[in-house]
């Protein structure tokens, strides 16, 4: 609970491997103030200590995902505005990188709309499931504002320069179709059928080996700033640590044997 905050603003559930990370301001749309940030980094921080959590979903409560930082609370800030955005953005920040470096998978489960930071948020998990309604914007310059929550790094990435730059200076907003067809989410699915493909979805995930997730997910965000040779150094660390470990062992001896393999041995 955050001084700030009567209750609150960030849920976490875990239940058999599977942490649900929960933004709770439906009120205000899951905008992201002061608490919100906080609560999410905290949480974060929680799933990334807790060996048992194997996979985590991240969603919003009420009517959509998060429509991004709290104006309202910013603008009330008065000339004390961009102190209050520094602080919002060290919390917000510090839990994008949580995401980042947690082994885990994270999804998101979007619904709604993504706007401004909520599209960042989703946009920098590793997974990204929409109902077939939501819809995705960045909506800054709008408001006379730039893009944050790591929009301007991870967004070029998944989608190119150039739509990163139609979005940002035009204020497009892409159906869940036109963002699937870009490459900035995964999977569109129908709106009723949204809690039950995450259920089967966030399942396979925690029966998976959590290692080797991880070190897949360091590998790739590393691979664009490295040399071709580099990064298969990287690759030959990884795998024959690897080999090593329970996983692969596990792994391996379930093919051979042709099971099914158990990773929480």
């Amino acid at each position: 609970m955050t001084a700030d905050a009567a209750e609150p603003v960030v849920r976490l559930a875990v239940e058999g491997g599977r942490a649900t990370i929960t933004l709770d301001r439906p009120h205000r749309g899951n905008a992201i103030d002061l608490g919100l940030a906080r609560e999410l980094m905290q949480t974060l921080h929680t799933c990334e200590n807790d060996g048992a959590v194997r996979a985590i979903e991240l969603r919003g409560a009420g009517r959509l995902f998060c429509a991004g930082g709290d104006l309202a609370a910013i603008q009330g800030q008065g000339d004390q505005a961009p102190a209050y955005v520094r602080s919002i953005l060290g919390y917000l920040h510090e839990a994008i990188s949580a995401i980042a470096r947690i082994p885990a998978p994270v999804v998101a489960r979007v619904h709604g709309a993504a706007a401004g930071a909520g599209l960042a948020l989703a946009a920098c998990c590793d997974l990204v499931v929409a109902a077939g309604s939501s819809r995705f914007l960045m909506a800054y310059s709008k408001v006379g504002l730039t893009p944050d929550g790591s929009s301007t790094w991870v967004l070029p990435r998944l989608i190119g320069v150039r739509r990163t730059l139609e979005l940002a200076l035009t204020n497009r907003e892409l159906s869940a179709a036109e963002a699937l067809d870009w490459g900035l989410i995964n999977e569109v699915v129908a709106d009723a059928d949204l809690d039950g493909r995450l259920e089967r979805l966030m399942v396979d995930l925690a029966a998976g080996p959590t290692k080797a997730f991880g070190e897949t997910k360091q590998l790739l965000r590393a691979s664009l700033g490295e040399s071709l040779e580099t990064q298969m150094v990287r690759e030959m660390q990884a795998l024959t640590t690897a080999l090593a470990g329970p996983e692969a062992r596990e792994g391996l001896a379930a093919f051979l044997e042709k099971r099914a393999p158990d990773f929480r041995v």
